[in-house]
């Protein structure tokens, strides 16, 4: 058994590493709050929007009047996958990394040129291995979710599908539902999706000034804001794991040290136990001597 000393220090380490994990999990809590209320509160609009681009999407000329609705082979991918920058978020980036490790065989297996941009330094820290990544912007998760550096990596990605540089590009992400569900997504962002043809028949928008004009305007505003809407629901994913993760840890620090307190208080009472037989067996032994 341990002596006492040993058990004291690794309570006082217990204890110790108990007020860090509850001091992050309020942090994260306070985070989450202002985080999950961005993410609610952009959802609608950019829910709208999408309906909105998709509907405009199926009058156009995909290979012409549309850059971003082009139709072609996939034969050169790039894959978006959105981590955070730091850890003790559960599996949160773990899961990103394995759908975007699987996402990545799948691709090389239908022999695609796959390529990655990762937006987190946890996503950078594990797939630059694989050789294929060609960017990172971790910078964009510096404190909040930065807005024009999203907007500027949102821009590349646009450009480098509309310039034809890849056919099909997907965002990897986790899709906040609560502090405790965070879901994983492998969403196609490039080309833009055309509406079930059922869907397209039930609408009819009359254009002003001209469809051509509207797509050129609303197609990129409503790319971007589903970016952006990502990195959102990615910054939001974040707190809501660390603050499970760290409130899981705090409990079980709470019950280590509950578990380590009944093990010191045996030990203390098994020496006292003993010093207790050892002052009667010496008593005794000086009264068989009398």
């Amino acid at each position: 058994m341990a002596n006492l000393k040993d058990i004291r220090n690794r309570i006082s380490s217990v204890k110790s590493t108990m007020q860090i994990t509850n001091a992050m999990k309020m942090v994260s809590a306070a985070k989450l709050k202002k985080a999950q209320e961005a993410i609610e509160s952009m959802r609608p609009y950019a829910d709208k929007l999408d309906e909105l681009l998709m509907m405009l999407s199926a009058g156009m000329d995909t290979n012409e009047g549309n850059p971003y609705a082009r139709e072609s082979e996939a034969k050169r991918v790039l894959l978006v996958p959105v981590t955070s920058n730091r850890g003790l978020c559960g599996a949160l980036n773990s899961n990103v990394v394995k759908e975007t490790q699987l996402a990545l065989a799948y691709w090389t297996g239908k022999d695609a040129q796959v390529d990655i941009l990762t937006i987190g330094k946890r996503a950078y820290d594990i797939l630059k291995k694989t050789g294929k990544v060609i960017q990172n912007r971790s910078d964009i998760f510096d404190r909040d979710v930065d807005y024009d550096k999203a907007m500027e990596t949102a821009e590349f990605i646009m450009n480098a599908f509309a310039g034809k540089e890849y056919d099909r590009v997907y965002l990897i992400y986790n899709r906040f539902k609560n502090a405790a569900v965070q879901n994983v997504q492998n969403e196609l962002y490039l080309p833009v999706q055309k509406p079930e043809a059922q869907a397209q028949a039930n609408i009819d928008y009359i254009y002003e000034p001209s469809q051509k004009e509207i797509v050129e305007q609303l197609i990129p505003k409503s790319l971007k804001t589903r970016f952006f809407r990502t990195l959102r629901d990615a910054w939001a994913s974040e707190h809501g794991a660390r603050m499970t993760a760290m409130h899981k840890a705090t409990d079980n620090a709470k019950e280590m040290a509950a578990e380590l307190t009944l093990q010191y208080n045996k030990a203390r009472q098994a020496v006292i136990t003993g010093e207790i037989l050892e002052i009667v067996s010496g008593a005794e032994a000086l009264k068989n001597q009398g």
